[in-house]
């Protein structure tokens, strides 16, 4: 059996404002849709479910994560996820130039959490609290530099 990872879900506030913090950092968008319907709430497991979503793909065309904004049930507002939570915890991007990614990250109002980490020369690493409170690690690989 072969298992391949599709993509990661991410619940959002405001789908616009999170497809454009994404594709302003490079990814692209696959598609848009708005879903509802009994298989939906099949495959989600909520009645009456419907949503808008959008999916993007990173630049090497590997990696995809599927946003979604609930228009019903109402989403349910939590408190952001802690570096140190159990569950789901952050989405990772290896960067080029993790100054560049900050620089486009703060335009849209997002900084580090404490600052960029220097990790034995090897990675410069940091953690942000993106759109809908999202944990987002950019990693620099200094090797490749």
């Amino acid at each position: 059996m072969t298992i391949r990872l599709e993509n990661i879900g991410i619940a959002v506030r405001d789908l616009d404002a999170t497809v454009a913090f994404f594709t302003d950092l490079g990814l692209t968008v696959l598609g848009k849709d708005e879903v509802s319907g009994e298989w939906a709430d099949t495959a989600v497991g909520l009645d009456g479910n419907h949503a808008k979503i959008a999916v993007l793909q990173t630049t090497d065309g590997q990696g995809q994560i599927e946003l979604f904004e609930y228009i019903h049930p109402e989403a349910i507002e939590t408190e952001p996820t802690l570096p140190n939570e159990i569950g789901m915890h952050r989405i990772a991007f290896a960067v080029d130039d993790i100054d560049e990614s900050l620089a486009i990250a703060a335009k849209h109002g997002h900084h580090p959490l404490r600052g960029v980490a220097n990790y034995q020369d090897i990675y410069k690493l940091t953690y942000l609290r993106g759109p809908s409170g999202i944990l987002v690690m950019f990693a620099q690989d200094l090797t490749k530099s």
